[in-house]
């Protein structure tokens, strides 16, 4: 077994791992918060105590109103997005088996090109934030409502509808040794095995853009309490991305009607925020940070299939694309194995 720190290289080389993995223990640690345990109860598995709806304006068709229906469904054996526009096709499940893309953001589909689900983070990151183990989302299109608050409209309604145990008991993963990924500028990503004899789940996340948003990092165990205060932080941009949409980017099809606004979007200057950033620590905005938390990397390990992933995740600089690698590398590898709990 490799004796490094980031454990296994799957991809990169172990020089750059190196200099990647200094960069990242000389960054300051923000925000610590090291106790607890992962959502969801260890004597059953979860679905829905009802059935709740969420609306609001789509994400990439901005003067559309759309729907998320979460359907209580004891059989589903996991998480589903079933196209009600799409009678003649099968849901699809939420696995690393059905990512589609992840240029932009995660797009699941299965079967037709047609039967696909764009930008689904922002909901499955709920599947292991809120521990909801087996759900059907219901949608009429492929086009995800889009909040003025993150996630943090769907945290309240799963919150609203409750949750209901279910048999048998859930099944617990892990990795079986530490592993490591590297993408495009040093980043990585690193998982290391579940060691406390509890179901734990510790993230040590950091980001570092070249703008406004810097260098933040968080050093945190997952709680439903923390990921409920993760959800409300949005996705950020920068000045100019914003600035492509509102002008140039009209001309194009898959930018003209998107649904970003100054409410939903972190917009981030080279200097300073062009909007009024949140969730603000001694006088430092670790919005983005907590979004690449709560609702990018926790999306990621929700395409693990087979039970709630417990254990260590570094993250450097990472983003959708490396993190849904390093899950297709897991399954490939067969890298997951099963941990028990007394």
């Amino acid at each position: 077994m490799n004796d490094q720190p980031w454990g296994r290289l799957l991809g990169g080389s172990e020089e750059a791992m190196a200099r990647s993995f200094r960069a990242f223990e000389t960054q300051p640690v923000d925000v610590e918060a090291d106790d607890g345990e992962m959502p969801g109860p260890r004597d059953g598995l979860t679905t829905l105590a009802r059935e709740v709806r969420v609306t609001g304006p789509g994400t990439f068709f901005r003067r559309a109103r759309r729907t998320l229906i979460f359907t209580p469904d004891p059989q589903a054996g996991g998480w589903w997005f079933d196209r009600t526009d799409l009678t003649d096709h099968l849901p699809i499940k939420v696995s690393i088996h059905t990512v589609w893309t992840t240029e932009r953001n995660i797009v699941l589909c299965s079967g037709s090109p047609r039967n696909y689900m764009r930008m689904v983070e922002h909901i499955i990151a709920l599947k292991t934030g809120l521990g909801l183990d087996c759900v059907t989302v219901k949608m009429d299109s492929g086009d995800p409502p889009l909040f003025d608050r993150g996630s943090l409209d769907l945290v309240e309604a799963i919150e609203e509808a409750g949750l209901v145990t279910l048999p048998p008991p859930p099944t617990y993963l892990t990795v079986r040794e530490p592993v490591s990924l590297m993408g495009p500028n040093g980043s990585f990503l690193i998982l290391r095995p579940c060691r406390d004899g509890r179901p734990v789940l510790r993230v040590d996340c950091a980001v570092d853009f070249p703008n406004a948003i810097g260098r933040q990092r968080l050093r945190v165990t997952l709680t439903p309490e923390r990921f409920r205060y993760a959800a409300q932080a949005r996705t950020n941009c920068t000045r100019a991305q914003m600035l492509f949409c509102k002008t140039i980017g009209q001309l194009f099809a898959d930018t003209r009607n998107l649904g970003y606004t100054r409410h939903n979007i972190l917009i981030a200057g080279p200097k300073r925020y062009v909007n009024e950033p949140r969730m603000i620590v001694h006088g430092k905005s670790l919005e983005a940070v907590w979004h690449r938390f709560g609702l990018d990397l926790l999306a990621a390990i929700a395409l693990i299939d087979g039970g709630r992933f417990c254990g260590e995740i570094l993250s450097w600089k990472a983003g959708h694309t490396l993190d849904v690698q390093m899950i297709r590398a897991l399954t490939r590898h067969r890298l997951l194995v099963p941990v028990a709990f007394s």
